[in-house]
C-alpha cells in the first residue's frame, strides 16, 4: 500500500476536512435563520448558509471520491496517477471550501468543484480500465 500513500492520505485528509466542515456548519446558527424544515434559509449572502452548503457539498462528493480511490487502488491502477488525482482532489476541495465559506464567488467555486469531479472521474475510469 506504500505506493498509494498519497491517495490513501487524501482519503484521511478528506475525512478531516469533512469533520471541520461539520463543526463549521452548525457553529453560529440561530433559530431565525432556519426555514420550516430546520435547514438554514437559502441566502448566499449569509455566511451560515454558505457553511452549511460547503458541508453538504463535501458530503455529496465523498461517496464517489472514496469509491473511485479504493477501486483504483484495488485494480492496481498506476500509482502515480492515483496519487496525483487523489491529492489534486483534496487540494481542490479544500480550496472550494475556503471559497464557498469566505465568498459568494460562484465561478471560482464551480471551477474547484469541476477540478475535484474530474479527478474522481479519472480515478473511476482507471479502476474500470484496470478491470478489463
Amino acid at each position: 500500500m506504500e505506493i498509494y500513500a498519497h491517495a490513501i492520505a487524501s482519503l484521511g485528509g478528506y475525512a478531516v476536512l469533512m469533520i471541520v466542515l461539520t463543526v463549521f456548519s452548525v457553529a453560529g446558527r440561530s433559530d431565525d435563520e432556519r426555514a420550516l424544515c430546520g435547514q438554514v434559509k437559502r441566502d448566499y449572502a449569509n455566511p451560515t448558509y454558505r457553511k452549511a452548503r460547503a458541508h453538504a457539498n463535501a458530503v455529496e462528493s465523498a461517496g464517489p471520491f472514496i469509491a473511485a480511490v479504493v477501486a483504483a487502488i484495488l485494480m492496481g491502477a498506476n500509482p502515480f496517477w492515483v496519487n496525483l488525482f487523489g491529492s489534486v482532489f483534496l487540494a481542490a476541495r479544500v480550496a472550494m471550501a475556503v471559497v464557498h465559506i469566505g465568498t459568494t464567488n460562484q465561478p471560482i467555486r464551480s471551477l474547484f468543484w469541476s477540478v475535484g469531479m474530474l479527478c474522481t472521474v479519472f480515478l473511476a475510469i482507471m479502476a474500470i480500465w484496470g478491470a478489463f
